[in-house]
């Protein structure tokens, strides 16, 4: 089947206007009804990277998951959040964004993910680990923010999935895929094709540029995207922010494997890319390589559990 790319201008992220921007992004795709079914136990996967810069606009924006709470509840899901930062604990990175007040008022349940091995469909994977806290749900619905990446050039919907490795076991997939940017690539399409979301939805309306995913700066882009294939989004996206698809490893790889055609085969039934096109998107001043080092990652490894088992802790208990 023809994929579909929904994309609208949005500015804003006044809960009221963001709600309606999000019900005409979702209409050519038949409604949030048509992703979510009554009883449903459906994932939402924002991007929560992490907790240290909660205003270089680096994870998604707690209204848009806000919204999109609502949405599946209306349609009779039952919405819980899931994430693995590189530090911390999902909550903890959560309530640094801004999230406490919808986690409060919604009553939504967050969660860490743990890992397991699931088969993927290309056999070379197979040894890596999952979250069956992402494979177990009827449905995932994947929420990626727009940014520049230092190793990866972007980070969109597939790279979003890479949150569905658990805690500090992306950093040993780093390391396995060596200094080889179309393995790692290709690894996090395959995660992608296993996870398998119904739905992506990405944030652009406020985009992060540079020396992303943290060290950048926001830029607003006014963007709302969605579609059922992942592929096809990011695929668009690239267009709209003027990046040669090919300096994306996992758009790279999906184009490789057959999983994303050109532009022309997408539909997009309400505005095209070049309606939106961003002609000055900043990329990182260097690229970094994929591999990480041994040291890097036993440091790594220390701030992840120093900040989920000390800090985040004793910030809970000194605020009670």
């Amino acid at each position: 089947m023809q994929p579909t790319v929904s994309l609208i201008k949005a500015n804003s992220y006044d809960l009221k206007s963001l709600r309606e921007s999000l019900e005409t992004l979702l209409e050519p795709l038949g409604g949030m009804g048509s992703f979510v079914k009554k009883g449903d136990r459906v994932l939402l996967k924002p991007n929560l990277l992490t907790a240290s810069h909660p205003t270089k606009e680096c994870v998604t924006r707690p209204e848009i998951v806000y919204c999109v709470v609502q949405m599946v509840r209306e349609a009779g899901g039952e919405p819980f959040l899931g994430d693995s930062p590189a530090f911390g604990s999902a909550l903890g990175v959560a309530k640094a964004n801004g999230y406490l007040p919808l986690i409060e008022e919604l009553k939504v349940p967050i969660t860490d993910f743990s890992g397991k091995r699931y088969k993927t469909v290309s056999e070379q994977f197979n040894h890596l680990l999952l979250s069956p806290e992402a494979m177990n749900a009827d449905v995932v619905i994947n929420l990626p923010k727009l940014k520049s990446h230092v190793q990866l050039t972007m980070t969109m919907g597939v790279k979003n999935l890479f949150g569905c490795v658990p805690g500090k076991m992306k950093a040993w997939w780093h390391t396995e895929a060596g200094k080889d940017s179309a393995r790692f690539g290709q690894m996090l399409v395959e995660t992608a094709r296993t996870i398998n979301p119904k739905l992506t939805i990405l944030d652009g309306i406020i985009g992060h540029e540079g020396n992303g995913p943290s060290g950048g700066e926001p830029r607003q882009l006014g963007v709302l995207a969605a579609s059922a294939d992942v592929f096809a989004l990011d695929r668009a996206i690239a267009e709209i922010v003027n990046v040669d698809p090919l300096s994306v490893p996992t758009v790279a790889a999906s184009m490789r494997l057959g999983l994303c055609s050109n532009l022309a085969a997408i539909d997009f039934p309400l505005l095209q890319p070049q309606d939106l096109k961003v002609l000055d998107w900043k990329l990182p001043d260097r690229m970094m390589p994929i591999d990480f080092g041994l040291p890097r990652i036993l440091k790594s490894t220390f701030k992840h559990f120093y900040i989920r088992f000390i800090k985040e802790p004793l910030a809970a208990y000194s605020g009670r």
